[in-house]
């Protein structure tokens, strides 16, 4: 890393005001007349040879670190950075402005220390929230090292934030009776101020025949993994009658006929999860919103090697076609970005090898059991680069609300690094402003 002069630097620099400097210097950042990575003068030393106070060069660095085109670090002094922040203000499309940031985790643990993983998940909830994201969004894992109980999960973080919508991508229905379901996430929503987003799926359970003894030793043969199982929980949570009795019985006791606590507006913030054509229309037809995730399960017409992007865009417009919003119908999508801007060199070969070892089963869907399943690659870079990349895929192109997975076995230094670039860069180079600066 090659320091910068001081006294060239200041013979670029005619106006001497912090703005003027700040603009001058990031001109020459911007036509790269200042090498990538090379270090700016310090403070004293350029306001010695500009004639100016030390506070001038110190406010003229804060706005040069504001756009994005230097950083600061401790003992390694100011150092300019790759490539300039394409800022929020400047998007121009294609497709519209981002309007919601979202992130999706998968609350990893290691099973001797399970504490730690949820305390881990927590803290990056809070930080999503620093950093200004829309909402945090938790997997939902049955007999595995991830969330088992993301409802409870989120009431703990709903005492931890105050703005942060949280939200479940997606919880399988199969394993839930859906008016316990719909007690407990009115309770939660309740508890956060109107805050959850609850995201659900249906079919039976993965692996059924090793946990149906376990699930519904009795019931098996009769359970309903259609639908109708979400229809259900839909209805309880609109506040639809459950049963006749309601009113006082004796002196003491009073009952609903509903289900308690209600929490107006939650109805509206229910998801589905859809991989497929048919489960896209039919939430649409529901009046749901939708999650299209990094997995999809294209039709038999797609043909041999079809287009995720294609799939997915054909998928959502399906669904606003039924969905008695029309255009207006919320949509949004769930790739895996990881942006290594910030990265420190161990990090981004780690990340590259991650998305290597998966990289392969993107190239042609793949058959599970009567279906066939489509995984879209993941997406590495620096945000400016990604930033090309899903504005140049159809079925980002179909939204304007994002929910990012983060990879599944990275430790939390990782997660802050790639959050952090996220909220930065990523997000303001798709045209998404933090929800304070709107």
């Amino acid at each position: 890393m090659s320091e910068l002069d001081a006294e060239e630097l200041a013979a670029r620099l005619s106006d001497r005001t912090p703005a003027g400097i700040a603009e001058q210097i990031g001109h020459l950042i911007e036509h790269k007349l200042l090498p990538v990575d090379s270090r700016l003068p310090t403070v004293r030393d350029l306001a010695q040879e500009l004639g100016v106070s030390v506070g001038t060069i110190a406010q003229a660095w804060s706005l040069l670190r504001e756009q994005g085109l230097v950083e600061t670090r401790r003992r390694g002094g100011t150092r300019v950075l790759p490539r300039a922040r394409r800022r929020a203000e400047d998007f121009t499309g294609p497709g519209s402005a981002l309007k919601k940031l979202g992130f999706l985790t998968i609350g990893l643990f290691d099973p001797a220390e399970p504490a730690a993983g949820h305390e881990s998940t927590l803290r990056i909830i809070e930080l999503g929230e620093q950093l200004g994201f829309d909402s945090a969004w938790l997997r939902h894992r049955h007999l595995q090292f991830g969330i088992s109980s993301p409802v409870a999960v989120m009431a703990a973080a709903s005492q931890r934030t105050s703005r942060i919508e949280l939200g479940t991508a997606v919880t399988p229905l199969s394993w839930e009776n859906p008016l316990r379901l719909a007690e407990d996430l009115a309770t939660v929503d309740v508890l956060s101020g109107g805050r959850i987003n609850p995201g659900f799926s249906v079919g039976a359970p993965m692996h059924f025949d090793t946990v149906r003894e376990a699930l519904y030793p009795h019931t098996a043969e009769a359970e309903d993994f259609s639908h109708s199982r979400a229809e259900r929980l839909a209805g309880f949570i609109a506040g639809e009658p459950v049963r006749e009795l309601s009113g006082k019985d004796g002196v003491v006791e009073e009952f609903s006929n509903r289900v308690e606590p209600h929490s107006p507006g939650l109805r509206q913030r229910l998801w589905y999860g859809a991989g497929s054509l048919r489960s896209a229309q039919w939430a649409g037809q529901a009046g749901l919103n939708l999650l299209s995730s990094s997995v999809l399960f294209p039709d038999d017409d797609a043909g041999d090697s079809p287009d995720f992007a294609e799939v997915q865009a054909q998928q959502i417009r399906a669904f606003r076609a039924a969905h008695p919003d029309g255009g207006r119908a919320r949509a949004s999508q769930g790739l895996v970005v990881i942006p290594t801007d910030s990265a420190s060199r161990e990090q981004e070969a780690k990340y590259r090898a991650y998305v290597q070892e998966r990289t392969p089963r993107t190239g042609e869907p793949q058959q599970a059991g009567a279906k066939r399943m489509m995984f879209a690659p993941d997406v590495i870079g620096t945000s400016d680069e990604i930033a090309d990349a899903l504005l140049a895929h159809a079925g980002y192109l179909e939204v304007d609300e994002v929910a990012f997975a983060l990879p599944f076995s990275f430790a939390e230094e990782d997660y802050v690094q790639i959050l952090t670039d996220i909220a930065a860069r990523l997000g303001p180079a798709l045209g998404w402003r933090p929800r304070s600066n709107r």
